[in-house]
């Protein structure tokens, strides 16, 4: 079947996979001038891939493929404040940077600049060879305001009146002779660069599905953007009686249903936002976005961590963990070193998907505008990279990938606080795993108890590879009660070795 996953694929057989998000445009050009060459989706070197495979990811994101809109790069240029971003995003920034949003999106075909069909079919067969997944971007809810069917299809769009157009004209703009809505949420104003699809009509619907089909012919799976504002809830709510009431069926339903008919190894994925990424599950995604997860891991209360992760472990399965993306800062800007290495380690051994964003292990501070075609120079730091190598080493392990996670209790005694600012979990899979974090900026302890029932009476090796430790333990200090000592933002990732 076309575009299911193969059986030896690494994306097909992790339950828990890990997901390398790269900005196409803007990583192409840096390999371009770094090798003083154009390289394209078709030349990219074996030794990227390589790189990408051996750092142990499952499927490579590589976001921003589509063509871009003309017309959305003028609105941008237009916008001051847009431009004050680039500007202080590239400090040599010239015009000639902005080379549009990949989320105003004006054909579902690859760029011609990042090597058109063939450079996507070139770089989907060389991540294959090495058992790696591709991930390809989808725009649910707006196009570009010259996307064909503007001026082929506008009964696809919410659909406006010359009135409203000169009531509203930044809610509003007129297309070869129809007035369409721009894209917007409930919350915001109306997006000035992109037209607002009509969720609730079926012919949109319909050509949706044969969209997606063709996208599923070319990848692996696809992060739906801002995939909550299709629900039917969302969208009555955001457009109410302009577009009528909504359909017996949710689109997000219909839409996957019809994929799944002919692509049913094809996985979806909703960047989400609200507490809706329940909805979204039972509607057919596979993943959704977990940024409950890191707004509290960002905040470092290790209390409302606890308790998110004890969510029904089928929730816990279909979320999407990070600690950046290209929507969020640079964890390195935001977090600072030691903070960043802890809430990574208990951002990336959750169950389900795994998200690392390109620049990450690099520590790249600045995050650039999706407008932009290239980054500015920044230092590696070393520390950082080197922490991410080894913890990425740690994680091939076959347990995060395929295991069963669990909590693990904490006790304290009386007199001790500092209990609170740890959170604990384990792994059990071909090897056992025992993770402890201390999500607090003093020193913690407590007993850390594993929720195995065998291990009484052995003996066992804990090994931290990530910080290069080991202790000796009997299993019934890992039943009755480890005693864990951690400063502050420090963590333990214990290989538990029988003797």
């Amino acid at each position: 079947m076309v575009g299911a996953r193969t059986a030896a694929s690494r994306w097909a057989a992790a339950d828990h996979p890990f997901v390398y998000e790269i900005n196409t445009w803007p990583w192409l050009a840096g390999l371009s001038e770094g090798s003083g060459r154009r390289i394209d989706l078709a030349s990219v070197p074996d030794a990227e891939w390589d790189a990408i495979a051996a750092a142990g990811y499952d499927a490579v994101w590589l976001m921003g493929v589509w063509e871009r809109s003309p017309a959305g790069v003028a609105v941008a240029l237009a916008n001051p404040g847009l431009v004050d971003d680039f500007r202080a995003a590239l400090p040599d920034y010239v015009p000639g940077d902005v080379v549009g949003s990949p989320y105003c999106v004006r054909d579902y075909r690859v760029d011609p600049i990042l090597g058109g069909p063939a450079g996507l079919a070139a770089a989907r067969a060389a991540l294959a060879r090495r058992g790696v997944g591709l991930v390809l971007d989808f725009v649910p809810n707006h196009v570009a305001p010259d996307h064909p069917w503007t001026r082929s299809h506008p009964e696809y769009f919410v659909r406006g009146t010359a009135d409203d157009l000169g009531a509203e004209p930044a809610a509003f703009l007129e297309v070869a002779g129809s007035v369409l809505a721009r894209g917007r949420d409930p919350y915001f104003p109306p997006w000035p660069d992109v037209v607002q699809l009509d969720a609730f009509s079926p012919a949109l619907r319909s050509a949706v599905v044969d969209t997606l089909r063709s996208v599923a012919d070319r990848c692996d799976g696809v992060r739906c953007d801002m995939a909550m504002l299709m629900t039917n809830d969302t969208f009555a709510r955001t457009w109410g009686s302009r577009v009528g009431d909504p359909p017996g069926d949710e689109y997000w339903t219909t839409v996957i249903a019809a994929v799944h008919a002919t692509h049913p190894g094809f996985t979806f994925i909703a960047e989400a936002y609200w507490d809706l990424e329940w909805s979204l599950q039972q509607q057919g995604f596979d993943f959704c976005y977990d940024k409950r997860l890191y707004d509290r891991l960002r905040s470092g209360d290790a209390a409302a961590v606890r308790a998110h992760l004890r969510g029904d472990p089928v929730y816990q399965r279909r979320l999407v963990r990070f600690v950046e993306n290209h929507d969020e800062p640079r964890a390195a800007s935001v977090f600072g070193r030691e903070k960043q290495k802890a809430v990574t380690v208990a951002a990336l051994t959750q169950p389900g998907a795994r998200l690392v964003h390109h620049g990450q292990p690099a520590g790249r501070t600045v995050r650039l505008p999706v407008f932009l075609g290239r980054f500015p120079t920044e230092e590696t730091d070393a520390d950082l990279a080197a922490f991410h190598r080894v913890l990425l080493e740690a994680l091939a392990d076959s347990a995060f990938r395929t295991g069963t996670h669990r909590l693990c209790e904490l006790s304290g005694w009386p007199g001790n606080e500092t209990v609170a600012d740890l959170a604990a979990w384990c792994w059990d899979g071909d090897r056992r795993w025992v993770v402890v974090v201390n999500l607090g900026d003093r020193e913690a302890c407590a007993h850390v108890r594993v929720p195995w029932t065998d291990v009484r009476g052995r003996g066992f090796r804990l090994v931290d590879p990530t910080r290069d430790l080991a202790y000796e333990r009997s299993g019934d200090d890992l039943s009755d009660g480890l005693y864990v000592e951690l400063g502050p933002w420090q963590w333990h990732l214990f290989r538990v070795d029988e003797e």
